[in-house]
């Protein structure tokens, strides 16, 4: 199972917003230069987080983005799955929506990815924006280190 560029530019630009979060709105030219992220890209990113609930955006000069929840209750899950849809390694075994098959009351391999779609979203649901914030401070003092 592979991510998008889409879920990976989000997961990203809400990362990016959970360290400035209670400031004041984050333009997403910002967010995109900060992140190294093409900003016309990171404008179709926001609508969806948008319409998914986990931003707000505010209009005007001082406008910008914000997340509509505190980053300790945002889940990496539920980034990815505004980006990416349902987790699931294949379709068979999709986390909502499972596609029927005529093979699935014998077949071996489904339990196979049944059992890796539950450990990919017990990693995702149990990491926070917040998490992530936290262990970006402690790789901050071996970025700030000179190389030898």
């Amino acid at each position: 199972m592979r991510l998008s560029t889409k879920g990976h530019y989000g997961l990203k630009a809400m990362f990016d917003l959970a360290q400035h979060y209670g400031s004041e709105p984050i333009p997403l030219k910002s967010v995109a230069e900060r992140q190294n992220l093409p900003e016309y890209y990171l404008e179709q990113i926001a609508a969806v987080l948008r319409k998914a609930g986990l931003v707000k955006s505010v209009r005007g000069a001082q406008g910008g983005y914000i997340l509509a929840r505190a980053p300790g209750d945002i889940k990496v899950g539920d980034v990815i799955r505004a980006m990416e849809g349902p987790i699931a390694p294949v379709e068979c075994v999709s986390e909502f929506e499972p596609a029927e098959c005529d093979n699935a009351d014998y077949c071996i391999t489904r339990s196979v990815w049944a059992r890796v779609r539950d450990s990919i979203i017990q990693v995702l649901d149990s990491i926070s924006l917040e998490d992530m914030c936290r262990d970006s401070e402690k790789l901050r003092p071996h970025r700030d280190k000179p190389e030898v």
